[in-house]
């Protein structure tokens, strides 16, 4: 891919953290076993101010048939991102294994949906400064991955943060107003979200 600018052997934490400030991110590579380190030309952004709800979204979530939650089981979540992508994830267990210590280091969080007691849906991400990058989301029911979305937008909004990043755009992304923006335009506003100390938790 092209926008691949370096490759590892394996995941650790410090280059995790360190890749993030670069606007770098990694996946795993499961035919060679290797990490993957990529920065797009152009990079998906989700204004927090113009976040589009779709009126059947506003109807869930007025009927609060659902439990949200945050941070009470990060590993779940990933997990069930993980499963989401059957064979073809990048979510290994050795990302599991570095993206969970950066949760107890309080800079990667998760939202956690649940209908009758059962995780519905899910989202995660990594979180510095005013910056928040989320990486993947899950759903085992209807429109739960959407309310998890929905959530963290409110809960980022609500607390000052400046970028949430979902790497590429895609025409489920795109509903929600996701939009593009250059190399450039994207490192100049995670430049001026790192300078910004914003809590996500509790």
């Amino acid at each position: 891919m092209p926008d691949i600018k370096a490759v590892t052997r394996s995941l650790r934490l410090d280059m995790l953290e360190a890749a993030y400030r670069e606007g770098l991110f990694p996946m795993a590579d499961l035919g060679t076993g290797l990490v993957t380190w990529h920065c797009p030309p152009r990079r998906a952004i989700l204004p927090l101010d113009s976040f589009h709800i779709s009126r059947s979204l506003a109807r869930t979530l007025r009927q609060r048939r659902f439990e949200v939650t945050f941070n009470r089981d990060f590993d779940a979540v990933m997990a069930a991102c993980a499963r989401a992508g059957e064979q073809d994830s990048w979510i290994t267990p050795e990302f599991r294994h570095v993206y969970g210590e950066l949760h107890r280091q309080g800079k990667a969080h998760s939202i956690e949906v649940r209908v009758e007691g059962q995780l519905a849906g899910g989202v995660y991400g990594v979180h510095l400064g005013g910056a928040f990058f989320a990486e993947s989301m899950f759903h085992t029911v209807r429109d739960m991955s959407k309310v998890a979305l929905a959530c963290l937008v409110a809960r980022l909004a609500e607390r000052g943060f400046l970028l949430l990043e979902v790497q590429y755009l895609t025409p489920h992304l795109e509903q929600f107003g996701v939009i593009e923006v250059s190399h450039k335009v994207y490192k100049r506003k995670l430049e001026a979200a790192l300078t910004v100390q914003c809590e996500f938790a509790p």
